[in-house]
C-alpha cells in the first residue's frame, strides 16, 4: 500500500490534536445533558461550554461574554455582515477584492438589496490598498469587512489601518480571522475591531464549530429565530463536545503560538529555498514579509498547478484555480494582484502545520521539482 501523501494543505483544514479528542470524549460518552437544563446533567455541560468560551476569548484577548459560538467561520461571517447591516440606516459596505467567499457572498447579497458596495483593490503583493480604503470609508459606511489574512497567499491585511479610518466615520469593522487565529498573535483590543470570525477546524479543533467575537456595544441582529442561546444571537442547543474541543485547541494554540510560529516559518522558508534553487523563474505570490508563517504560494513557470499536483501524488496541496467542464480558470485572488491569467494557473498553495517535519519538506521539494521537470517544455 502506498504511504499517505505529505500533507501541505493546513490552510484547508487541520487534523484534531490528540488532547482535543481527549477533551471531547467525555462529552460524547457520559456528559450528554442540555446546557440549558437546570439539573446536574445540564449544569455539567453548561459549565464546560462556559470554560471553553473563556479559552476562546483568552486566545484573542477578548472577554468570555463577547464570544458567540457558531457552526464555523462562514456562519460567523454571515452573522457579522448581515447582522450589523440589518441594524443601521447607512447603506455602504467597504471590503476588498480578495475576500473568501464566506465574506464575499454575503456582501454580494447586500449588493443585490441595493447596498452600495466598495471593493478596494490590492497591490502586487496582495495587500489592500491603504489609500483606496481611506477614500472609500465615509459617513455613509455602515461596515468595513476586511480579512485578517488571505487564505491563498497568507498575506496579512491592513486591518488596523482600516479601523482607524472607520473610527473617524463611525463605522463598524469586521475581520475574518479564520486563517490567522492560532498562527499569529491576535489581540482584539490592540487591532480594535468590533467583530472577528474564527473557524475551529483551522486550528486543530473539529469541523462544524467556530465563533464570532462581538465587541460590547456592537448592534447585531440575529439571523435565525429561536430560543435565547448565545445571547439570543445564535439560537439552537449548543454543540457541546465540539465547543469543548474548540476550547482545548485554543489553549494549546495560545501555549505554543510563538514556538510553532518560529518552527513553521523556518520550514516554510526551507521549502521555498529548495524549490527556488531547483526551478528557474519560480515566483512567490504575495508579500514577502507580511504573511502567515506557514503559507507559501508559488508560481511554477510553463505548467499548470493542477497538472503539477497530479504529477506529484506524494503531495497533498491545493491551487486557487477553479475547474469547470475540464477547463481551469485562474485564482481570482491572484488575478486581483495583477498576475496574468496564464501565469497564475501555474500556482500552488503549500501550507505547513504541526506535523510538518524537515524530512517532509525535503521530500516535498524533491517531488515537486521532479514533477515540474517532467512537465515543463524543454
Amino acid at each position: 500500500m502506498d504511504p499517505d501523501p505529505i500533507y501541505l494543505d493546513y490552510n484547508a483544514t487541520t487534523p484534531l490534536l490528540p488532547d482535543v479528542v481527549d477533551a471531547m470524549l467525555p462529552f460524547l460518552r457520559e456528559h450528554f445533558g442540555n446546557p440549558s437544563s437546570r439539573h446536574v446533567y445540564g449544569r455539567r455541560t453548561h459549565e464546560a461550554v462556559e470554560r471553553a468560551r473563556s479559552c476562546v476569548a483568552a486566545l484573542i484577548g477578548g472577554d468570555a461574554d463577547e464570544i458567540i459560538f457558531t457552526s464555523g467561520g462562514t456562519e460567523a461571517n454571515n452573522l457579522a455582515i448581515r447582522g450589523t447591516t440589518a441594524r443601521t440606516a447607512r447603506r455602504r459596505v467597504v471590503t476588498s477584492t480578495v475576500e473568501h467567499p464566506a465574506t464575499a457572498r454575503p456582501v454580494t447579497w447586500l449588493e443585490q438589496q441595493d447596498w452600495d458596495i466598495v471593493r478596494v483593490g490590492v497591490d502586487a503583493g496582495g495587500r489592500a490598498n491603504i489609500g483606496e480604503l481611506d477614500a472609500a470609508i465615509s459617513s455613509a459606511t455602515a461596515l468595513v469587512t476586511l480579512m485578517h489574512s488571505n487564505n491563498e497567499t497568507g498575506v496579512l491585511q491592513p486591518v488596523r489601518e482600516a479601523v482607524q479610518f472607520a473610527r473617524r466615520a463611525g463605522a463598524y469593522v469586521h475581520t475574518d480571522a479564520a486563517q490567522s487565529v492560532g498562527k499569529v498573535s491576535i489581540d482584539v483590543r490592540t487591532i480594535d475591531v468590533d467583530l472577528l470570525s474564527i473557524a475551529g477546524h483551522k486550528l486543530y479543533a473539529p469541523k462544524g464549530i467556530g465563533a464570532l467575537y462581538v465587541r460590547r456595544g456592537t448592534a447585531l441582529e440575529a439571523l435565525s429565530l429561536g430560543a435565547g442561546h448565545e445571547r439570543g444571537l445564535r439560537p439552537g442547543t449548543e454543540n457541546v463536545a465540539s465547543i469543548v474541543g474548540f476550547g482545548a485547541a485554543c489553549v494549546i494554540a495560545q501555549r505554543d503560538l510563538d514556538q510553532q510560529g518560529v518552527r513553521v516559518r523556518a520550514l516554510r522558508d526551507r521549502l521555498w529555498e529548495q524549490l527556488r534553487q531547483a526551478i528557474p523563474h519560480l515566483a512567490l505570490n504575495g508579500n514577502v514579509e507580511n504573511r502567515l508563517p506557514n503559507t507559501l504560494n508559488v508560481r511554477f513557470p510553463q505548467v499548470s498547478g493542477e497538472a503539477l499536483l497530479t504529477a506529484a501524488p506524494e503531495i497533498a496541496a491545493s491551487t486557487g484555480s477553479a475547474c469547470h467542464d475540464g477547463a481551469e480558470s485562474a485564482s481570482a485572488v491572484l488575478l486581483a494582484m495583477g498576475i496574468p491569467a496564464q501565469a497564475a494557473l501555474g500556482s500552488i498553495r503549500l501550507t505547513l502545520g504541526r506535523a510538518t517535519s524537515e524530512s517532509a519538506v525535503d521530500r516535498a521539494a524533491s517531488a515537486l521539482t521532479r514533477a515540474w521537470r517532467a512537465l515543463a517544455p524543454e
